[in-house]
């Protein structure tokens, strides 16, 4: 995000965003198998874990949603390897790292 308060208002926006009726889970995302750090020993991340998302959300539209308050380096659905079915998450890279860490830091 180009500042603190674009990346608080995107967060603030879409955390429990309904999206074609599902409610968006937005946060800071972790490395896998870790927990969300909240203290003086905080890891910076560049992404944003986006969770709950209707099966037929695609990378573009992911990318559009986050792309009006920053600029978005990518936007990622993960899916299904057998399937090819969105696993209902994604990721979202915006383009100043630690302006989202700094804020994520915070809540």
């Amino acid at each position: 995000m180009v500042n603190l308060e674009d990346s608080e208002k995107a967060i603030d926006m879409f955390n429990y965003y309904e999206l074609d009726g599902r409610k968006l889970t937005v946060n800071k995302a972790t490395p896998r198998g870790s927990k969300p750090v909240q203290s003086s020993n905080y890891v910076p991340s560049h992404k944003i874990y986006v969770g709950n998302l209707p099966w037929q959300v695609d990378d573009a539209q992911l990318e559009e949603l986050f792309g009006e308050h920053g600029k978005v380096i990518s936007a990622r659905i993960v899916y299904e390897m057998e399937t090819g079915r969105s696993r209902g998450f994604g990721f979202v890279r915006m383009s100043i790292e630690s302006k989202v860490d700094d804020w994520m830091a915070r809540s």
